[in-house]
């Protein structure tokens, strides 16, 4: 068969219910040319035997992982077997919100020749009930147009299922990650390509307790070690951006860390910049219960970063 224009790559992990509502959402899809690839890290044969029941609606790529990879490099073995022009990443607890989202995303390829990264707006949904509505101001895509340091500030982009990618990458996502993988990877390609944003929400976003980014959620021996071999890999350099600065200061505050020696238990070797270990100094010498006043940490904040500059 040619090859599609948009593989639809689906890293799956036990959850069957959700999946069938993707699937049911794909298998509404007007849209038609593309694939589904399904990489299965589950320990039992829940999600193959739904596959089964799909595979005449659309065309379907089933693989189990044996052993199982975790997050995020399950996410990328569903790339790898991607045949596609485009990778749209969905996670098996995402949806499409209508059956022209996939059609709506093929126009923004059409109608944007040169562009690399596309994503959409977004609605999130807990316990089946919808709760926000994520859609970009034109300000901050024109921010994030000048730098992808911006996300940096707040992960304007959200969820990897909101994404749609030229499937021309020699690298995906950094599996040595798991809490900043996705704003990782969005910086990274953002560096190097522009992108195009619809202002539409045309993914569902499920929110549930099992999600990873919940299950290590202010966890210093996850956030400590991510954050610095973030930094070390961007280079220290991008502290002076002030949104850089601001969310390692932001880190530092949250995690309640007053001494650098705290930061090391967590590194395994890794260098602590001495940037941040300005920050700590600075930070100790202020009460918690101040620094979490907003306008007096931003303040502080502001009056570290002059020092540092």
């Amino acid at each position: 068969m040619n090859n599609p224009l948009i593989s639809i790559c689906i890293p799956a992990y036990k959850n069957d219910k959700y999946l069938e509502v993707l699937l049911n959402s794909i298998s509404n899809q007007t849209f038609r040319d593309f694939e589904v690839i399904i990489t299965d890290d589950s320990p039992g044969n829940e999600v193959e035997s739904l596959c089964n029941n799909f595979h005449d609606k659309f065309r379907l790529t089933y693989l189990k992982n044996i052993p199982s990879k975790g997050s995020p490099a399950n996410w990328n073995a569903a790339i790898k077997k991607a045949s596609g022009r485009w990778i749209k990443i969905m996670h098996d607890d995402d949806w499409f919100s209508n059956n022209k989202s996939l059609d709506r995303f093929a126009r923004a390829i059409n109608e944007n020749p040169g562009i690399n990264f596309i994503f959409s707006g977004f609605s999130e949904y807990e316990n089946g009930k919808a709760i926000s509505i994520d859609q970009l101001p034109k300000n901050i895509q024109l921010k994030l147009k000048r730098t992808a340091l911006t996300l940096f500030k707040k992960n304007y982009i959200g969820h990897p299922s909101t994404t749609l990618i030229k499937n021309n990458l020699t690298e995906w996502y950094d599996e040595n990650l798991k809490w900043v993988v996705d704003f990782e990877f969005y910086i990274r390609v953002l560096k190097t390509n522009s992108f195009s944003y619809i202002d539409e929400p045309l993914i569902n976003i499920g929110i549930s307790h099992e999600q990873i980014t919940k299950a290590v959620f202010r966890k210093k021996e996850v956030e400590i070690p991510e954050n610095i071999y973030l930094l070390n890999k961007l280079g220290i350099g991008v502290l002076g951006n002030i949104w850089v600065y601001d969310y390692y200061w932001r880190l530092i505050r949250n995690l309640g860390i007053r001494h650098a020696d705290e930061m090391y238990t967590y590194l395994n070797g890794q260098p602590v910049p001495n940037v941040i270990g300005s920050m700590i100094k600075y930070q100790k010498f202020i009460p918690l219960s101040l620094l979490r006043i907003g306008a007096i940490s931003k303040l502080n904040m502001f009056l570290s970063y002059l020092i540092n500059r």
